[in-house]
């Protein structure tokens, strides 16, 4: 009895689904069309409805919160979680930014004429419908949202069963946004279930799903890779480093150091492993240890960084492959910036990368050696992001190579189609 229960109650999930789907693939259509003013409007009068909202998500949000403490989750999961009024007024001010980008949609990338006299056009359009599954933050809700909504895909919301409140409470006020574009509400749909097994369904969904973004640790990212028929972006861990050469600003080096850590220690970008020269090593080393240490930051270090100070635990060879997302670094001393690249090259999950140095020949070779979407010099890694980078806002970062690297803003969350116009030409 149990069993045909079950099985009952997956056959209603898939019609769920299934309605999900065919909606946004239907409202995906009109969408694709739909003018750049159209489109801002409802982004602005989302934006205007999360600020209206405020109250209504954070209740949402500390019931969340209420429900992750319960269930023991960690504190930089609870970091990851929590809304604060700050963080609401991000979301709007982030969807507020995404209205301001020009339109991707219809962007001629390229157009030349052949000597047969076709004018050929390579024209940027949507992907279709778009599905999103992510864990913890309830603010990539308003993020791919409106993300999605300027380049005209339709978009299919998982969020993760912890922030299941609070993400629900946003979506309101996009559907809001979207009622006030004219536009239809099947535009961002969220599944309505913490139930994991939506998860597998979505995932099996070809027919009307064109691509998955999975955003999560690296237990989603496997799932989700071994199970999708649909293509996946994906946003794997950030193992990110910063290396500290031999002719770096003691000064400069602190700051970006500390920043790249603690700044938050529960993103993505935030620095999980310091590389820091040999000479440097016994000048600056010392001083950023220290600073880290007084800030309640375990720093595990190899034989070379725990000669520098008691505070130092052993780093074990696990530590070099491991994101943190909490306030504990690893450090090594390496030989120069040719030991560190194999380092990063090796351990890195090909995410975000710093290099702190005065010797612009050195800077290049680094940011030219290294496999990872995101490199910088002389600046924190937490600036991988893609407001900063100007995007608006972020679905998140991809460490692959295919369709989008790093990160992936409205722009990437389009492909293109060849039109060509003739006057009669047919092929000899």
């Amino acid at each position: 009895m149990a069993l045909a229960s079950q099985q009952s109650q997956t056959e209603d999930l898939r019609l769920v689904m299934r309605r999900l789907g065919e909606a946004a693939r239907a409202a995906a259509a009109r969408l694709a069309l739909a003018s750049n003013e159209t489109k801002n409007r409802a982004l602005t009068a989302a934006a205007k409805a999360i600020r209206a909202n405020a109250g209504k998500i954070l209740a949402a949000n500390a019931a969340d919160m209420e429900g992750a403490g319960k269930r023991g989750l960690s504190a930089a999961m609870l970091d990851r979680l929590m809304l604060d009024s700050k963080r609401i007024e991000a979301m709007a001010a982030g969807l507020e930014a995404v209205a301001e980008l020009p339109d991707p949609i219809g962007t001629v990338l390229k157009e030349w004429t052949r000597p047969n006299g076709l004018k050929i056009a390579r024209v940027r359009v949507p992907l279709g419908v778009i599905g999103i599954i992510y864990e913890s933050r309830p603010n990539v809700t308003a993020d791919a949202a409106g993300l999605c909504l300027k380049s005209g895909n339709a978009a299919i919301l998982r969020g993760g069963s912890e922030s299941f409140e609070s993400s629900n409470a946003i979506a309101e006020c996009m559907l809001e946004g979207l009622r006030a574009g004219g536009l239809p509400e099947a535009c961002v749909q969220m599944v309505p279930t913490r139930a994991r097994e939506a998860v597998g369904i979505m995932l099996q969904m070809s027919d009307v799903i064109d691509v998955i973004i999975p955003r999560g640790g690296r237990s989603l990212i496997e799932r989700v890779t071994a199970e999708s028929k649909i293509p996946v972006i994906k946003h794997l861990e950030g193992i990110c480093h910063v290396y500290v050469s031999n002719t770096a600003d003691p000064e400069m080096a602190r700051k970006i150091v500390f920043n790249s850590k603690m700044r938050r220690t529960g993103v993505c970008g935030a620095a999980e492993t310091l590389l820091v020269a040999d000479a440097a090593a016994k000048t600056i080393l010392p001083l950023i240890i220290d600073d880290l240490a007084k800030a309640g930051c375990e720093v595990r270090g190899d034989a070379a960084t725990q000669k520098l100070d008691k505070r130092v635990v052993p780093a074990t060879e696990a530590d070099w492959d491991t994101e943190y997302l909490d306030a504990i670094i690893s450090v090594k001393v390496v030989k120069d910036v040719d030991e560190a690249i194999a380092h990063i090259n090796k351990h890195g999950s090909h995410h975000t990368e710093s290099i702190v140095t005065s010797d612009a020949a050195e800077a290049e070779k680094f940011l030219t050696n290294i496999d990872s979407g995101i490199l910088l010099h002389n600046a924190s890694t937490q600036f991988a992001d893609g407001g900063e980078f100007g995007m608006g806002a972020e679905i998140g970062i991809s460490t692959g190579k295919l369709h989008a690297r790093g990160p992936v803003g409205a722009e990437q969350l389009t492909s293109y189609k060849y039109v060509v116009r003739g006057s009669g030409q047919v092929r000899p």
